[in-house]
């Protein structure tokens, strides 16, 4: 039995196996450090995953670390340090960039980390031998392709993100499980790092609060959005030369944009920026798929990269009258190259490989780790109910609040029930009573539902049938938003749902379905189970921490029912 493993050593590292031609398994190295898109080698991920199986070092047949070069571990210097030192001139600085926009230079360096990556892992206990690196931009496609393709037909693969092996995005056409390259994207053109340096620029977290920017868009000025995105397309354009690729307009590259935005943008209102640079943003991409899919003409599409995590313009995508299906990889940032790095192995090696079932790659709780981590808890009631999920949804449609922690982790960036706080969202005040008790979210930001596939039409309009089981996709909420309006967006009524699909999760189905009997409505209001911050809760002592250090009432652990009981 062949047990294949890839990895990630960069922002948001991450560990993969695939076994019997399946990802079984895969962890982000945040959820057992607890540093929140830890940076570095996934040392207590591939631990994790190896004990799983139940497996040693010896027994993998190949290692793939995905991305030709990374970084050394940038600790303890956050990102934010990181983008503020771009844009200081000192002359060992600037020799320091001549250097690296130097091909030769380029390839030394990345010639010189891989042996040291390849160093580190072997200290692990692997086989030297055994281990090898690939592209970090094939990489993606793979991972999306062989992670949600449906059939050997031919799909268009679309990746873009701040960058990576040179490169910021690809055009690739899949079918009969090869890759062609099709067109590349620079990464000096990267439409990605504009995002990230305005996400700087407003005194954000780059590479983590794009979101936020993408969540403000809609409360932005149209008139005064589309006077921004001008701006934005200034720097930025289709190459007039190849419609498939991006050009820069701007002398510097874009990921030195700060000083420029500064002169540009000074005393635009923080709102208007964000909705115009989601303006230029949106049709950018549409017009680049638009080309994309009229020179290979193919209408279906999957696509990865940590452009695509931005679901608003995901949403403008599936709407083209030229696109027949759209879907991106869940959680496809960097996180997920560890899939395509097990995929591209895979196949290499002439194995089969099969698509994605679910998310649910993560650890279970044992009854043991949940009983013992409850131990010495003052003032709870600790039930182990005979129908848990049952009693969850009594919980619920009586407008409480619970956190669920239960069955096996959820990879990725949005919690998918497994790892989640749950709410009906019927009452739109739950928002500020959640953010109350835990979340603490900028108040501009919304909560999203959770329905089953079936019942999706009531609640969404979704022409095209999109599949959003790992809430990848936005659509426009339909009439019954009064039912879950506490995870709609107030200013677009838009809503980025997880359409939980037959199967994949049997116990999360089952809270819907009692939830449903009980109130009628077939939706609730799903968002991840952390404390602002940090990662998303891993282990049983985790959920606990988080729950004794919170507001909350009610945690599932398990099998176990825990409430806090009233204060005298």
């Amino acid at each position: 039995m062949s047990i294949f493993l890839g990895l990630f050593d960069g922002h948001n590292a991450s560990a993969a196996v695939l076994r019997n031609g399946r990802i079984e398994k895969a962890f982000q190295e945040e959820r057992l450090s607890r540093t929140k898109n830890h940076f570095g080698p996934p040392v207590q991920a591939t631990q994790e995953l190896l004990a799983s199986l139940n497996a040693s070092p010896s027994d993998v047949e190949k290692i793939c670390v995905a991305s030709q070069y990374v970084p050394s571990a940038r600790h303890p210097h956050t990102i934010k340090d990181l983008f503020d030192q771009r844009y200081k001139d000192g002359m060992r600085r600037k020799l320091k960039r001549i250097c690296a926009e130097m091909p030769a230079y380029r390839r030394l360096r990345s010639r010189q980390r891989m042996q040291e990556r390849k160093e580190q892992v072997t200290s692990w206990g692997f086989d030297a031998t055994r281990i090898e690196f690939c592209d970090h931009h094939r990489a993606h496609a793979a991972s999306a392709y062989f992670g949600l393709r449906k059939d050997d037909q031919p799909y268009l693969i679309l990746t873009l993100d701040g960058g990576g092996d040179g490169l910021s995005g690809s055009v690739w056409i899949a079918a009969n499980g090869e890759l062609e390259s099709v067109a590349k994207v620079p990464q000096a053109d990267s439409l990605g790092e504009i995002y990230a340096v305005t996400t700087h620029y407003l005194g954000f977290m780059p590479l983590e609060h794009e979101y936020k920017l993408m969540g403000m868009a809609p409360y932005g000025c149209v008139e005064y959005a589309e006077e921004v995105a001008r701006l934005f397309g200034a720097y930025v354009d289709l190459d007039p030369l190849n419609p498939l690729r991006f050009a820069r307009k701007t002398r510097e590259p874009l990921s030195r944009l700060g000083p420029r935005l500064d002169n540009d943008l000074r005393r635009v209102r923080f709102d208007n920026i964000c909705a115009g640079l989601q303006l230029f943003t949106e049709d950018l991409i549409r017009r680049w798929v638009q080309n994309c899919v009229q020179k290979t003409g193919i209408s279906r599409i999957l696509a990865a990269g940590g452009v695509f995590m931005n679901v608003k313009a995901n949403k403008a995508i599936g709407e083209l009258e030229e696109v027949e299906y759209f879907e991106a990889l869940p959680s496809c940032g960097d996180e997920t190259l560890s899939f395509g790095a097990c995929y591209l192995m895979a196949k290499a090696a002439g194995h089969e490989v099969q698509p994605l079932d679910h998310c649910y790659l993560g650890n279970d709780l044992t009854l043991r780790s949940c009983r013992s981590a409850v131990t010495g808890l003052d003032r709870v009631d600790v039930e182990e109910p005979s129908d848990l999920e049952l009693r969850t949804a009594q919980l619920l449609a009586a407008g409480e609040i619970v956190a669920r922690a239960a069955g096996p982790m959820e990879f990725g960036a949005r919690a998918l029930g497994n790892r989640s706080i749950l709410a009906d969202p019927i009452n739109q005040d739950v928002v500020r009573v959640i953010n109350r008790m835990i979340k603490n979210r900028d108040f501009w930001m919304p909560f999203a539902p959770v329905v089953q596939r079936d019942k999706a039409a009531i609640y969404f309009d979704n022409p095209k049938e999109l599949s959003s089981p790992y809430m990848m996709n936005t659509f426009d909420s339909s009439s019954s938003r009064d039912e879950f309006m506490a995870a709609v967006h107030n200013a677009d009524l838009t809503a980025r749902p997880q359409l939980l699909e037959p199967g994949q999760n049997d116990r999360y189905v089952s809270i819907l379905n009692y939830f449903g009997d009980l109130t009628n409505r077939h939706v609730l209001l799903n968002t991840s189970f952390n404390l602002h911050g940090e990662p998303i809760v891993c282990s049983a002592a985790d959920a606990v921490r988080v729950f004794n250090n919170s507001g909350l009432k009610h945690l599932v652990l398990g099998p176990l029912l825990v409430s806090k009981l009233p204060e005298s």
